[in-house]
């Protein structure tokens, strides 16, 4: 069962006002370089197998402020261009305000698996979607089943990744919330992924260490042919406890 962390960057000086896309030179500010201390302290103890970013300088910062709190468990930084924002062409660096008198803003809003964005570099939310599940698919095959790693991106691109999971058309995705420097966890086996946590801002993430985890899927071949790990929990289960 693989384990994938994924958590948007953390605030920066446009964020919620301008459309700022693959804009180059969009860094952290206090309050964002705040928020991803926070959530690496919170990751501290989680072992991690890699930490794999969006290139853009605010998804690097955060996930260099994340492995930069690991101490005791190391995981290195890859870049994967695969995971970088949506390329909004003609909309980048436009206020938002300006955006949502665009009639393209309604189609983005009700019909986002119809919708691509202006401009010869305008590309497609399902695109977008096709490339950022693929790759964390790509990465999944690579770590192997019994890895854990995280995903730092964009929110975008991540309620994409999401709405895969849950198995959700495309356009219902606007029914996600992805928060900066939140957590969203999905837990991914032979049969189905499990989304774990969704837009996580707070409390323990005890249960995503490595050894529950272990602990769970080594109890042995008799309980293994009552349940896979590949099926849900009726009743819900009691969760971390």
């Amino acid at each position: 069962m693989t384990l994938v962390l994924l958590v948007r960057h953390g605030l920066t000086a446009g964020t919620g006002k301008v459309l700022t896309g693959r804009m180059p030179g969009i860094f952290l500010d206090d309050r964002g370089r705040g928020q991803a201390a926070a959530v690496a302290a919170r990751l501290a103890q989680v072992p991690l197998d890699a930490i794999v970013t969006s290139p853009l300088e605010r998804c690097r910062q955060t996930a260099e402020i994340i492995a930069a709190a690991r101490d005791g468990h190391p995981a290195a930084v890859h870049g994967d261009e695969q995971f970088a924002e949506v390329s909004y062409g003609d909309w980048t660096g436009k206020p938002l305000k300006q955006l949502a008198r665009e009639r393209l803003w309604r189609v983005v809003q009700d019909h986002p698996s119809a919708v691509r964005f202006p401009g010869k570099d305008g590309e497609s939310l399902r695109d977008v979607q096709h490339r950022a599940v693929s790759a964390v698919r790509g990465w999944n095959d690579r770590l192997g089943p019994d890895a854990a790693y995280l995903i730092c991106s964009h929110g975008d691109v991540i309620k994409a990744v999401l709405a895969d999971a849950l198995g959700l058309h495309l356009d219902l995705c606007q029914r996600i919330q992805v928060d900066p420097c939140s957590l969203s966890v999905i837990r991914y086996t032979p049969v189905r992924p499990f989304v774990v946590r969704m837009n996580d801002t707070g409390g323990s993430v005890t249960a995503l260490a490595r050894q529950d985890r272990r602990e769970s899927s080594a109890a042995g071949p008799r309980q293994a042919e009552k349940r896979s790990a590949g099926d849900a929990v009726i009743g819900g289960g009691a969760g971390g406890y």
